[in-house]
């Protein structure tokens, strides 16, 4: 799927407004699995987005800078977040523009199943420092929610059935898809959870790839899908408030420039 072809408009204030900030729960595990307990110096999140991830980057690093390809993204970060905190810049996760060894640690969010996975390891290795951290992460809905097994039924049944998944890269990286410089020092599997009401969680699904590709391409309306979901909700909701469980991963990744050195 080209993600060129979205909207990214509608897009980006919807990922500003309506996506669960699960972000800080997976720096913190960052914290945990690596046994870090000094903030970074100077970090870069690629494919920033609404700056949702940039936003928990912040919270381990002292400056950081984000970036994406889409102009209408870095519009949104630039509203959103003060310029004395953030530095948001267009750019293609394969060619980030910056002075060489100036990132002690990189966060990708959702970003590597659309990358030249080379060529991006290539521009990385020139703007992280030695010993530097690349953290590649993501998180998923899933089909369950506590306590409410008409939405796996949903989920399976209709939801995908209307909206089938795009095509996309998914598979995890070994030591064998890196540069020169890189090693994997860690690769952690987990669960995160949010809880949504039935409106916000329309909202949510209405930004999920699947619903954007049809949207974008025009075979559905933005007001047909909104219809559709209240329409196959409405004997799922029982409760005012439901529990998603999202998946997730992170990959730690560790640049050595130099031989025989190390991060941690």
């Amino acid at each position: 799927m080209n993600n060129k072809s979205f909207d990214f408009e509608r897009i980006a204030q919807g990922y500003a407004k309506d996506r669960p900030w699960l972000h800080p729960q997976v720096m913190e595990r960052l914290r945990e699995d690596l046994q870090i307990k000094d903030n970074f110096h100077n970090g870069l999140d690629v494919g920033c987005g609404a700056g949702l991830s940039t936003k928990a980057l912040k919270l381990i690093c002292d400056k950081v800078t984000g970036t994406d390809i889409s102009e209408e993204m870095i519009k949104v970060c630039k509203v959103l977040y003060p310029e004395s905190e953030y530095i948001f810049e267009q750019s293609a996760a394969e060619a980030t523009i910056a002075e060489v060894n100036t990132f002690d640690i990189v966060t990708a969010a959702g970003v590597i199943n659309w990358v030249d996975e080379e060529k991006f390891l290539h521009s990385l290795h020139k703007v992280m420092c030695d010993k530097g951290l690349l953290c590649i992460y993501d998180f998923w809905i899933s089909d369950r929610m506590k306590n409410n097994e008409a939405y796996t039924k949903w989920y399976q049944e209709k939801y995908l059935k209307t909206f089938p998944k795009p095509p996309r890269k998914e598979y995890t990286w070994t030591d064998a898809n890196l540069i020169d410089g890189f090693r994997i020092l860690k690769q952690v599997q987990y669960q995160l959870t949010h809880e949504f009401d039935k409106d916000s969680f329309i909202r949510f699904m209405m930004i999920q790839s699947n619903v954007n590709a049809q949207i974008d391409a025009g075979q559905k309306r933005v007001e047909e899908v909104k219809e559709w979901f209240e329409d196959t909700l409405r004997d799922v909701w029982a409760s005012e408030k439901h529990t998603l469980i999202f998946e997730g991963y992170s990959w730690y990744i560790e640049l050595n420039k130099y031989k025989n050195s190390s991060c941690f």
